[in-house]
């Protein structure tokens, strides 16, 4: 997050998402994410969206995952879903949603989708 906040309030942050996955999903990605902190400790909130460009399970194409998050005094909330009909190329028609696990420093993710043919 930007150190001096946004529009000089130090609760409000904006920071770019730069990321690679591997497996299925051979992809990388870029977004912008802007969150909040509240004055209580582990309680704070962001939004995002990011672009994902690369292929799943071969099929080569983009798509945007949006993501909510929620934090109420330590225990989170999260939901990251494909944008409806964002997909292109082989990945038209795409839809799901992802999950995010944290061992340490290292993400991992778990993408549960669906490929239809796009209306």
């Amino acid at each position: 997050m930007t150190p001096e906040g946004i529009g000089g309030d130090p609760t409000m942050g904006r920071m770019s998402i730069d990321k690679q996955f591997h497996g299925d999903l051979e992809a990388t990605s870029k977004g912008e994410m802007i969150a909040s902190r509240s004055a209580v400790k582990g309680s704070a909130g962001y939004v995002a969206l990011e672009r994902v460009t690369g292929s799943l399970q071969g099929k080569a194409g983009s798509f945007v995952l949006q993501h909510t998050g929620t934090m109420t005094r330590g225990a989170p909330e999260l939901s990251v879903a494909v944008v409806p009909d964002s997909g292109t190329g082989e990945l038209s028609g795409l839809a799901g949603r992802m999950t995010i696990g944290k061992d340490g420093s290292q993400h991992s993710y778990t993408f549960d989708y669906t490929l239809t043919e796009a209306v």
